[in-house]
């Protein structure tokens, strides 16, 4: 069988044993992780961007569409980061350069190397998500996609947070626990559809634990891991520095079935559990206030900042309301046999981050046109103005519509096979029909703010 064929069999299966290992495939791709001064000439471009970012925000022009900081930043970056979750999970945060003055302040001496406090390991979860929720409710009240300085100050307060954790704590306290980003991307990845594993045959009767220790002058694994500590995508940052560590070539670069995970694990990491009803709910919330009768309903509250956070907790609630729901109908919420879980958040999962493509595409597609024109007039190169286009509405939409669709399909199917291996036998035939509605009814709500 050749590899392109072995490929496809690793999506469509479900089996672990079909999974392919993408490092024999692709050996330079190894190579490439393996080798630290290629992911450090990736760290630099994205510390430059960076800092041209907070630049550009800081003492640039205040008008949006005179400074490239905005777009940059949510209508380049953060869409490139979204579309990655779906094929290499965290990778992102492996070159991500949030961390980056922290590391550097590390190599300097500039720490104090303590062990993570046991709060932080419990609480962090919590912390994170209520960031993650904070950023973006200040994103639309506080029009940070529409603001130069906002934008810059948002960039350097996560900086400067991982930069104190840095000198506080040994590795990348930030990114393992408090990192909003991060928990976002760590949630997501339990989509993807690849994952960084050990071969855990070869990692029998190791001693020295490199790939998570380090050794020989080589840093461990930043958040304190190690590949054959990796049970899943929330934590691994895919970023490679076990690979170099280990000598029984143990790390693989697996491609898979992306529902596999979701299925495996029925709701039980508290991450997905807290961000994906919120993120749902804000998705409808953010579509919701383009509408009309969103300003028609903000001038009743006199306040457009009031209006949306009325209608960001009305939509949570009515999210929250039909997860609940969804577990109770499939009967699994708590049992001594698989311990207290939530099955109805890796079926909504699928559409969760896929609307979240979809917003931001939305938004590339609005100001893509401009964004030349935009170096332009920052840079006084007035001629760029001729580059002006525009990408039509409809279309956005048809393609937002698809991929919603098709994530819904993908949350039937997830349903489906919880009633086929999981939950077998335990799930009425009512109950499996009025979830599929369920699922229906937060298609239709997609549908309805999208058009």
């Amino acid at each position: 069988m050749i590899w392109w064929t072995k490929a496809m069999r690793s999506i469509i299966s479900s089996e672990d044993n079909d999974r392919l290992d993408l490092f024999k495939v692709f050996p330079g791709f190894r190579r490439f992780l393996a080798s630290r001064h290629h992911y450090a000439q990736l760290r630099t471009a994205g510390d430059l961007m960076f800092v041209l970012v907070l630049v550009s925000g800081f003492f640039g022009p205040a008008e949006a569409r005179n400074n490239m900081a905005v777009f940059l930043t949510w209508g380049i970056l953060w869409p490139i980061i979204v579309l990655s979750w779906f094929f290499v999970g965290r990778m992102w945060c492996g070159i991500c350069p949030f961390p980056g003055l922290g590391l550097f302040l590390q190599r300097k001496g500039f720490t104090r190397s303590r062990p993570v406090p046991r709060f932080l390991k419990r609480y962090g979860v919590y912390l994170s998500v209520f960031l993650f929720a904070l950023i973006i409710w200040v994103e639309i009240v506080g029009g940070l996609d529409n603001s130069p300085q906002g934008t810059s100050w948002l960039i350097l307060t996560i900086v400067l947070g991982s930069a104190i954790l840095g000198i506080l704590y040994a590795g990348q306290a930030w990114c393992r626990h408090l990192c909003p980003l991060g928990r976002i991307s760590g949630a997501a990845a339990t989509l993807a559809i690849t994952e960084f594993r050990a071969n855990h045959e070869r990692c029998a009767g190791c001693t020295t634990f490199a790939c998570q220790r380090g050794g020989d002058g080589k840093r461990g694994c930043p958040v304190y891991l190690g590949a054959y500590a990796v049970k899943n995508n929330l934590h691994c940052l895919v970023c490679g520095h076990c690979i170099p560590n280990c000598d029984r070539d143990s790390p693989q670069f697996l491609l898979r079935n992306p529902y596999s995970e979701l299925i495996k694990n029925k709701g039980r990491y508290i991450t997905s559990n807290y961000i994906v009803p919120f993120l749902i709910a804000s998705q409808l919330a953010r579509f919701f206030r383009q509408k009309e009768v969103f300003h028609q309903f903000a001038r009743f509250c006199r306040s457009e900042a009031l209006g949306f956070t009325i209608i960001l907790l009305l939509a949570y609630i009515i999210v929250l309301t039909g997860v609940r729901l969804g577990n109770r109908l499939l009967g699994h919420q708590e049992a001594s046999l698989f311990g207290r879980f939530s099955p109805m958040v890796p079926i909504l999962i699928p559409m969760a981050f896929s609307g979240e493509l979809v917003y931001r595409m939305a938004y590339m597609a609005n100001g893509l046109g401009d964004f030349v024109p935009t170096v332009g007039r920052q840079i006084n190169w007035h001629f760029l103005e001729y580059f002006t286009f525009s990408i039509p509405d409809f279309p956005i939409q048809i393609m937002s519509a698809f991929l919603m669709l098709n994530s819904s399909i993908a949350a039937c199917y997830i349903l489906w096979r919880f009633c086929l291996e999981q939950f077998e036998g335990t799930i009425k035939l009512r109950h499996f029909i009025f979830i599929n509605l369920l699922i229906s009814t937060f298609l239709f709500a997609y549908i309805y703010v999208i058009f």
